[in-house]
């Protein structure tokens, strides 16, 4: 199971690396910047089932750790306007922050694997996950919705 769970966690890291570079090559806007964390929210359904249910420590736990985790996202993601249009810009850390946010990932998953059921650890590394992207968009619109302030006046901040 920690094989099959192991390489679908590095299909998915490709995944997200080829979309992110996609991201640049087309002009961002504010429901690109929101429906991500929207779309990703309906994973919280698996909080229905017993087996994924989490403590509020664990809870706590994995909040934190998403949240401290979101800083590396927030500081290496910046937006550019090219063609009248704004664009994300690639960064050469991305890559060595979703490698090591990664590796991170799976050495805590080899560590708590057999100290935590794995319904549990997944449902704290889908929370993990969430409050890593939900302070990573928020700060990314905000600092879209000021960049489009700046270069075309108007947009209210949020």
């Amino acid at each position: 199971m920690i094989y099959i769970s192991t390489g679908i966690a590095i299909v998915m890291a490709i995944g997200v690396f080829i979309l992110r570079m996609k991201e640049t090559k087309k002009p961002v806007n504010e429901k690109k910047i929101i429906l991500p964390p929207l779309f990703m929210s309906t994973g919280a359904l698996m909080f229905i089932f017993p087996m994924f249910r989490v403590t509020r420590y664990e809870l706590l736990e994995a909040l934190v750790a998403g949240m401290l985790f979101s800083i590396l996202l927030i500081k290496t993601s910046k937006f550019e306007v090219r063609d009248e249009k704004i664009y994300i810009l690639r960064s050469k850390a991305f890559i060595f922050i979703l490698i090591g946010l990664m590796v991170i990932r799976l050495v805590a998953k080899l560590m708590l694997g057999s100290t935590i059921e794995i319904g549990v650890l997944s449902g704290m590394f889908f929370l993990l996950a969430f409050a890593m992207i939900v302070p990573w968009r928020i700060a990314m619109l905000y600092q879209y919705k000021k960049v489009k302030a700046a270069s075309f006046g108007g947009g209210s901040m949020v």
